[in-house]
């Protein structure tokens, strides 16, 4: 029997996984999916607020503050990239400026460090790309950019190499309530855990509503997304959003941690939790809000176009703690934005919660820090040769357009809780986000892949489940024509 059993291998999930291998505890991540990371956090802003949207007193504005503060030490001990770059919400028109004086008192009340509300020329002379029509803006210096794969992957790699158990392609379909513990049903058979934690992103209140009579509900809500190239990675430095809305923080432009231009969410509401489709009309949609902050956006340079899904509770606030009639099932439901930037936070409240119900020792062994893979590009010249000499493997690029060797890929199949997909090492190594979107190094990827797992061609998917790349061959093996 496990102590605790956490249900999403999400970024709040893996975040709650890292915090509590810190005590001595039999712990275990359950995910229905083949890897972390494969559901909200996958397809998100990659943005580290800065704190002044969320309500004040909220949970979100707790979390939010919280975690953004945390994120630069953490990114330093896990090795994720993490860069405040700051943040700017820009007003258009001069009757709603007071709405940034609105924001800006908010964010003091929520502690928000060196919030300053910025003049038309000052705001223009930060970002010259910005729309003549802007007429002030709220500027937050801690706003940041992160990578949300690094991020999550690193989280439950610590968590991982501190003893947590990660149980993937594993999909809960049922939880009752025993004697002093919970079964948890699968269809990989019945898990008996102490206590159950709820992380399961849009599924949140499926899981909740097995073993309370106090229902929620999730609603998903999708938000389409373009990525532009490398080319125009400079074209804002800042990441920009407009005045927020009741559905969001509205349409933002943005650089990203690895250079690219990032534009977008929509915030449509769906029925299907698994409708990450775009559709013509959002993307026409985000492209047209886009422009009324930033001119001349380069939008032919777009190289995707994505959506992501955020689990949206019908009163837009975290549900965060031990429910009420389900004694040790513990919530941490409702992780919509700014979810990403509470995660570090989020996994600390929730940790010690379980510390607290289970009183758990701390470890005297546990291990703070982690290495993410080598990028060869990070070393000097003479540093290089004297890997390639030693492992040829970094020598060989396989993705051109990110520069991605094969030293990178090997390093993140064979690490803790290692790639098994096409997308599993696209996460771990940027093979496949380039320019091209892996039209070239798909193939070499599977060869590897299938080398190195000792899988069949035909068994390596794209991202588990039913994602085969190759369903049968035209040819016999052998067979010669």
């Amino acid at each position: 029997m496990y102590d605790v059993c956490i249900i999403g291998g999400g970024v709040t999930g893996c975040a709650i996984a890292r915090e509590l291998s810190r005590y001595q505890v039999n712990a275990c991540v359950i995910e229905k999916c083949e890897d972390v990371c494969c559901g909200t956090s996958k397809a998100n802003s990659a943005i580290v607020h800065a704190g002044f949207d969320a309500a004040e007193g909220s949970l979100m504005a707790k979390m939010n503050v919280e975690g953004n503060r945390l994120m630069e030490q953490l990114s330093k001990d896990l090795d994720f990239p993490f860069r405040r770059n700051g943040s700017l919400v820009v007003c258009m028109n001069k009757e709603d400026l007071p709405g940034l004086q609105t924001l800006y008192e908010r964010g003091v009340k929520n502690g928000v460090p060196e919030l300053r509300i910025l003049s038309r020329e000052e705001t223009l002379a930060m970002e010259p790309n910005l729309s003549d029509e802007v007429q002030g803006a709220l500027y937050a210096p801690t706003g940041g950019i992160v990578c949300p794969f690094n991020l999550t992957i690193a989280l439950a790699e610590n968590a991982n190499a501190n003893g947590v158990e990660f149980r993937f392609d594993t999909e809960v379909t049922g939880i009752e309530k025993a004697d002093g513990y919970y079964e948890i049903k699968t269809d990989k058979g019945t898990v008996e855990t102490r206590c159950v934690v709820n992380a399961a992103g849009v599924y949140s209140d499926a899981i909740h509503n097995m073993v309370s009579e106090n229902k929620i509900k999730i609603t998903a809500r999708r938000g389409d997304y373009c990525l532009l190239d490398r080319s125009v990675g400079d074209y804002v430095s800042h990441t920009v959003f407009p005045l927020p809305t009741k559905l969001g923080k509205g349409v933002l432009v943005s650089p990203t941690i690895h250079g690219n231009l990032i534009v977008g969410p929509t915030a449509i509401d769906i029925e299907d939790k698994e409708g990450t489709n775009t559709t013509k009309a959002g993307l026409d949609d985000l492209i047209s809000k886009a422009g009324m902050t930033v001119k001349n956006l380069p939008i032919r340079q777009v190289i995707t176009s994505f959506a992501g899904l955020r689990a949206h509770e019908d009163g837009h606030e975290f549900i965060i703690g031990e429910v009420a009639d389900a004694e040790g099932f513990f919530d941490a439901a409702g992780i919509e934005s700014p979810g990403l930037s509470s995660a570090p936070a989020i996994g600390i409240a929730v940790a010690g919660m379980l510390r607290d119900k289970l009183d758990l020792a701390e470890k005297e062994d546990f291990i703070a820090t982690r290495k993410g893979i080598l990028n060869p590009a990070d070393l000097s010249i003479d540093e290089r040769n004297e890997l390639i000499r030693k492992q040829p493997a970094y020598g060989t690029i396989i993705c051109r357009c990110e520069s991605v060797t094969e030293g990178e890929i090997l390093d993140a199949i064979h690490r803790p809780l290692g790639a098994k997909s096409l997308d599993g090492v696209k996460r771990r190594t940027r093979a496949g986000m380039g320019r091209c979107q892996a039209g070239f190094c798909s193939p070499r990827t599977m060869e590897i892949l299938e080398r190195e797992l000792h899988m069949g061609m035909e068994e390596i998917t794209k991202s588990g489940g039913a994602s085969a790349i190759v369903t049968g061959r035209t040819k016999s093996q052998g067979q010669e024509g």
